[in-house]
Order: structure tokens, then sequence, then C-alpha cells
């Protein structure tokens, strides 16, 4: 195991500790010889680089966003579905969204809100939001593939420092809420990078030159015993691709600048905020809107896919005061996203993603709260070269089926990859089998959209 030290900081979620960034894990022992054949075949089962500028950010609302409080208020509605929330107009005529929204509101021409997102599986996690998929799906040799490893597999790093894919989120005590997005059947070698401290200022190698260390490589790679042929896990490969990871990052700079918040400049930062205090937390993510910050210079440095955990949803009690945080910090945030990435000349080429696992119960309950409704939920889309300026779909009265244009969930995952130039009607990739799989059984992405 790698271990970088650097210098002692305080981070988003108020820890102050050394930053440090462990990168794979190295364990062989000798199962046989690896020959010329081998190195051939192993080559061209990788997918050499393929130029593309495009990316997403993926924005997980952990818990279940309240879809009626979001943006479909129901005005029409009893009170005890209703809530507590008004409408407010946006800069679309005939859009409205909730009152705790006026930034993105201000923006709306640039966003995509789709009130009638159908196809949720019910369970309490990222894996549908990530992958499209019900995380069941081919289980058995795997499961899906997020589309950060999807990305990885097919188009590979930009750069060698780079990382096609990464995680931002931190750790939760309930842990499905910052899943990083599996690589599934595709194995480890294309598992999303984990930083795991902000910042990671001043990477040194601890007294080992970059001359020590690539003669450590060169021994590493000329070791027998790999036999990667017979590795159907794939945990060779995810081994090599560690390692090449390390190497990249210990010898470049570019992504310890792009984790770096001290770079940016100040006005930037307080237009993001920061997302403090932290509230309504309890075992879900915290919000941080330095990830969302953080999210943008990643993909400015090359980074092809950033997911990240904003929020904790679940809002069985206090409801409307947990959006009213919750929200409000979401607007400042996103709605800076999209405007930096206009400003920089990357709004096309970046498709941003906000929403959750589900909806919530139409009817209020006595503690004030919503309960899950895997029945119908929202999603907030920007970017991507998307047609914006839209609310696409509706749901009744109550809110509590769709009524105007379904969306599948699937929908939204194959729009996203049309959006980073991948032939979602087409492509397909072998699973362990050797069966092609297609990355969604929806093939055809958002019309309204593309």
């Amino acid at each position: 195991m790698l271990t970088i030290y650097g210098q002692k900081a305080r981070y988003c979620d108020g820890v102050a500790r050394r930053s440090f960034l462990k990168i794979g894990g190295l364990s062989m022992g000798a199962v046989g010889g690896m020959n010329l054949s081998t190195l051939m075949r192993a080559q061209a089962a990788s997918p050499g680089p393929v130029k593309s500028d495009k990316a997403i950010i993926n924005i997980f609302l952990g818990g279940g966003p309240p879809h009626q409080d979001m943006w479909d208020i129901k005005t029409e509605a009893p009170r005890e579905i209703r809530g507590e929330f008004s409408p407010i107009d946006t800069n679309v005529p005939g859009i409205q969204i909730c009152e705790v929204f006026p930034k993105l509101a201000a923006i709306m021409d640039k966003l995509v809100v789709v009130r009638s997102v159908v196809g949720c599986s019910g369970a309490h996690d990222a894996f549908q939001c990530f992958t499209g998929w019900d995380r069941r799906s081919i289980e058995s040799i795997g499961g899906r593939p997020a589309i950060g490893p999807v990305l990885s597999r097919m188009f590979g790093p930009k750069d060698p420092g780079i990382p096609p894919a990464v995680a931002l989120a931190d750790k939760t005590q309930h842990g499905p809420w910052s899943e990083p997005g599996t690589p599934g059947f595709l194995g480890a070698a294309f598992q999303p990078f984990r930083p795991n401290g902000k910042g990671m200022e001043d990477l040194t190698l601890n007294g080992v030159t970059l001359d020590r260390l690539q003669d450590r490589r060169t021994l590493l790679a000329s070791l027998d015993g790999l036999k990667r042929d017979v590795d159907a896990s794939g945990m060779m490969r995810g081994m090599d691709s560690f390692t090449d990871a390390a190497f990249g990052v210990l010898t470049g700079s570019r992504l310890a600048e792009a984790l770096d918040l001290s770079k940016e400049p100040a006005e930037v930062r307080a237009r993001y905020g920061d997302g403090k205090p932290y509230q309504f937390q309890y075992d879900g993510a915290p919000t941080c809107n330095e990830h969302i910050l953080l999210a943008r210079r990643l993909v400015e440095a090359g980074v092809r896919s950033v997911t990240l955990s904003f929020g904790r949803w679940d809002s069985h009690g206090k409801n409307f005061d947990l959006v009213r945080d919750h929200g409000s910090k979401l607007d400042q945030a996103v709605s800076a996203l999209v405007l930096d990435l206009e400003e920089r000349g990357m709004l096309n080429d970046v498709t941003i993603l906000v929403w959750g696992e589900f909806g919530r119960t139409p009817r209020v309950n006595d503690g004030a709260g919503r309960d899950h409704w895997p029945q119908v939920s929202c999603a907030l889309m920007a970017g991507g070269g998307m047609r914006t300026g839209q609310a696409i779909g509706e749901t009744n009265r109550l809110g509590e089926y769709a009524a105007v244009r379904p969306v599948d969930m699937q929908e939204i995952i194959a729009t996203a990859y049309h959006n980073l130039g991948i032939d979602v009607m087409n492509t397909a990739i072998p699973d362990p089998t050797g069966r092609p799989q297609f990355l969604v059984d929806i093939r055809e992405p958002m019309k309204e959209v593309v």
C-alpha cells in the first residue's frame, strides 16, 4: 500500500488531520510465468485512450428528496399533502419551482427539471442513480457497472496522472449513501479513484527518489507468477491499474492541484459556499458545497466522471426544516457550478445530474415528515449540450404518480451516455461469460433534450 502524506489541514467535515492518499494494494504469489502471448492478449483486451472532452458530475441526494417540495409544488392539493412551501417563478415563463431555490430559478433557462421520474427500485442507496439498474441485475457475475467505470473501460484516462473516474463522497454511517459507483462485471481495474483527503497538497515520496521509484516499478513488472489470463476475478488487472495510478499521481501534480481548494480564488469559493453548518446529517453525507467545487476542478483537470453524495434527505421527520436547510445550500452550490462551467466554456461538455433514489410520500406524517415513495421521483439536469429551459413530465394533483410523460431512470442514464458521446443504442460490453451487455435496457435518450 502506498501512502503519501501532505501538510496537516482542516477539511470541510471540520476534522483536522494530515492529508493522505492511499493507492492500491499489492500482494503477489508465484503462480506461473507470463510470456509474450499473454502480454499481447492483455494489451488487446485493454482499449486504448479515446479522445473525448466530455464529462459528467453526478450529484446524489442520498435518502430520497421530496419531489413535491423541490420542482413540483402542488398548489391545488390539500395542506396535508401540499406542505409548507410556495412556488416561485423562474426566468422561463410558465415554469415554477420551490421557493428555497431562488438562484436556480434565476438560471432555469440553463436547466431541465424532470417531475415524473419512474422505475425506482426502492433501494436506499446510490446504485440506481449511478448505473440505471436495480442492484440485483446480473448480480451473479458481478453486477452492472456505473457510468464512471464504463467511461474508464471505453475511453481510458485523458492524462496518465488523472484517473478517469473519481468518487468524492466521504464514508457515511449508512454505507450505501456514499457508494462510489461500482465497476460491476468490469472488474477491479475500473473502479473509481477515491481520494482520502481533500487538498492533498505537498505530496511527497517519503525519501524515495523518482529514479528509485522507477526501479521498483520495473522490478514489480518483471516478477514472474502473475498469470493474468487465468485470473477471472480481474484482481491482478486491478492491481496493475492501481499501480499505474499510484505512479501517475506520484510523478505528477495535476490531481493534487485539482484537489487543492486553496488554489481557487476566494470569490469563487464564496460563490459556491461551504455548506456549513451541517444539519440533519445523522447517518448520511454532509452538505459539503466544497465537493461540488472540487467536482468542477476535477473535470477541468481531465476527470471524466465525478460522483458525490450531498446531504441526507431521508426526511421521515421535520421534512420542511430539512429542505430549507439542504435546499438552500444545494441552490447555492449547483447554481454556482452551472454558471462557473458556462463562464469557462465547459458547460456543453459536462453533464450535471442532481437526483436521489426515490421520492417521498404525498401525505405528510405526524412528525411533519414524508416517508419513502418509490412510485415517482424527480431530477435536475444541466449542461451536456442538452436543450434546457424545460420542465418535463407531471405528477397528478396529489403528487402520487406520473400523470404526464413518465421518465424512467434508465432514460436519464441513457441521456447521460448520449451526452458523453456514446452510442447507447448500439454499444455493448462483453461480460465475464462473453455475453454482450448493453449499458441500459431503455437505450433511447430523452427526446426532449437531445
